[in-house]
């Protein structure tokens, strides 16, 4: 079979992961050197603290791995979005694959499908497994999905993916740091597709419950309207608090009831009050989203060392 000549990049991301790496070398990176003539790693070294590093390079040296081998070395733990936007930003391939993990839970042939389907006219490609996701993930995306504001852009749990120059080129002309790639990529106006694969590993995958909160919370003020939906609600209830307390102090005065003193007055105040509190912090927050947008965590990495790996017998 005659190898594609495109060149491409594997920017995957490492964090503590000594025993997933060599079948991540023999499964993933094999098949793309079986497919592609050109290929580089760009591997990102999130503060692994364990032997990650010593067996890639181990690897790498001992395999002859006919390929550039880029490491980055993150200054400190970032976690995994801000680990691969730098990935991403270095790499140079005409195409490029994003590995969430190096576990493999997924034959070879998947990385073939996910590069086919992206020539037939699509910039992004991610391949989604089988097995049954957590309950947590799944309620997150379907409260996620329904608060978007713009509902083209709905997303879901994905393993990996591949995403064209153009692609990358449009996010980077937006102007916009990425938080949350999976979210970006879908609203960037160019055509997305999942494709699902049949698992082969149960293993574990997945970021820190802490960084996963922290994720979720940052992505529905991003890109949602939750917070916006919620005032709005709370508005309304408040609004009808205030034509009940109306309605009652007008019967009051018709029908002359004995009510302590001061205590219509007491009550039509505060729930016309609150009822502007939330008028007025349904605006505030509509303008706040916009102002977000902007300045959203202008930090975007900080990176300590980039280093090449070579294979023996090549020079350094």
């Amino acid at each position: 079979m005659e190898k594609e000549k495109k060149f491409v990049s594997l920017v995957v991301y490492l964090h503590n992961n000594e025993a997933d790496i060599e079948k991540f070398f023999k499964t993933t990176v094999s098949a793309i050197a079986e497919k592609f003539t050109q290929y580089e790693l760009v591997c990102v070294d999130d503060a692994c603290d364990d032997n990650t590093i010593y067996n890639l390079t181990k690897y790498v040296k001992e395999n002859e791995l006919d390929a550039m081998v880029n490491l980055v070395h993150m200054s400190y733990y970032q976690g995994l979005e801000a680990s691969m936007n730098a990935g991403r930003d270095l790499a140079i391939g005409d195409f490029v694959f994003e590995f969430d993990s190096c576990v493999v839970d997924y034959e070879k042939d998947v990385l073939g499908r996910i590069y086919e389907k992206l020539l037939e006219g699509f910039d992004v490609v991610s391949a989604v497994s089988d097995s049954r996701k957590p309950l947590s993930s799944r309620l997150f995306y379907r409260i996620y999905n329904a608060s978007l504001k713009e509902k083209a852009g709905k997303v879901g749990s994905e393993t990996l993916r591949i995403i064209s120059r153009r692609a990358i080129n449009r996010v980077k002309s937006m102007g916009t740091y990425i938080p949350y790639r999976k979210a970006v990529y879908a609203n960037c106006g160019l055509k997305t597709c999942r494709i699902e694969y049949k698992t082969t590993d149960k293993s574990k995958r997945g970021k820190k419950t802490s960084e996963r909160f922290s994720l979720a919370f940052d992505s529905f003020i991003y890109f949602t309207d939750a917070l916006e939906r919620l005032s709005k609600i709370l508005c309304g209830i408040f609004l009808l608090s205030t034509v009940a307390i109306a309605v009652y102090i007008l019967s009051d005065v018709l029908l002359h009831h004995n009510t302590a003193d001061g205590w219509l007055s007491i009550m039509g105040f505060l729930s016309v009050g609150f009822f502007g509190l939330f008028l007025l912090l349904t605006v505030v927050l509509k303008y706040l989203s916009s102002i977000i947008n902007l300045i959203f965590k202008q930090k975007r990495y900080v990176i300590s060392d980039i280093e090449k790996i070579t294979s023996k017998g090549k020079n350094n």
